[in-house]
């Protein structure tokens, strides 16, 4: 595809990069930047769970998604009364992806909470959020291996997210604001580190699109998360 911002070929993501230690009172935090959108995840752990969860003796991952108010081109108000509907599905997204590489037994009694805030969005939120968090939640556990109040890290693998579209019949990766919202096809894919799927939203904005498409655009995306993880690894010190 020709035209891409930044000269971008049709499967190239834009550059990502992950700073941890960014909030020193959480348990783990990070800033992941992929191109221009950026996000804040901290990861806070508390010594209890919900209710319903007491009994089984295991612990619980949740997560919560916010967009600073100046983080896109005009300013958004804050969400007082409560997180809208696009916050709440972006919410339980990042958390059933953390989930899903989560040992909750070994986690224990403890929850840990993600937050999500973007600072500058330009595409891409839900899925850096993701990918960002993963990293933040990762540093939060190895912080209760360290204290001594979990015997291992729980998390069994990571997970990661991209996006992935069609624009001008041409699928590509990693969509900026511009491409997405010119987008024929608006799809997220959220993969782990042994080639499982948590998660795959796809929708057309217009007309249908074909398997074909669709295959395509999975190939693009898992091929992706391989670049992901290793970033992942490099801002956790792995390997």
């Amino acid at each position: 595809m020709n035209g891409r911002t930044g000269g971008r070929k049709a499967d190239q993501i834009r550059s990502v990069i992950i700073e941890t230690d960014v909030a020193p009172y959480a348990e783990g935090s990070c800033i992941i930047s992929t191109g221009a959108t950026r996000v804040l995840c901290t990861a806070s752990v508390s010594t209890d769970v919900p209710p319903w969860r007491e009994a089984s003796g295991a612990g619980w991952v949740t997560a919560e998604y916010a967009m600073l108010p100046r983080a896109t081109h005009t300013r958004s108000r804050r969400e007082r009364s409560g997180a809208k509907g696009r916050t709440q599905e972006i919410q339980r997204l990042i958390g059933r992806s953390l989930r899903s590489v989560t040992d909750m037994k070994i986690l224990g009694l403890h929850t840990v909470t993600v937050d999500c805030d973007v600072l500058h969005a330009d595409g891409g939120t839900r899925t850096a959020s993701i990918t960002g968090a993963c990293v933040a939640v990762s540093l939060a556990f190895e912080h209760l291996v360290s204290e001594g109040l979990i015997a291992r890290n729980p998390m069994r693998e990571r997970v990661a997210a991209i996006s992935v579209g069609l624009v001008r019949g041409e699928a590509i990766l990693d969509l900026d604001y511009e491409e997405d919202s010119n987008a024929q096809v608006d799809m997220n894919v959220v993969g782990t580190q042994g080639g499982g799927l948590v998660e795959v939203q796809g929708t057309a904005e217009g007309d249908p699109f074909p398997r074909d498409d669709l295959d395509a655009m999975l190939d693009l995306a898992t091929a992706a998360l391989e670049t992901l993880f290793a970033v992942q690894a490099s801002a956790l010190r792995i390997g």
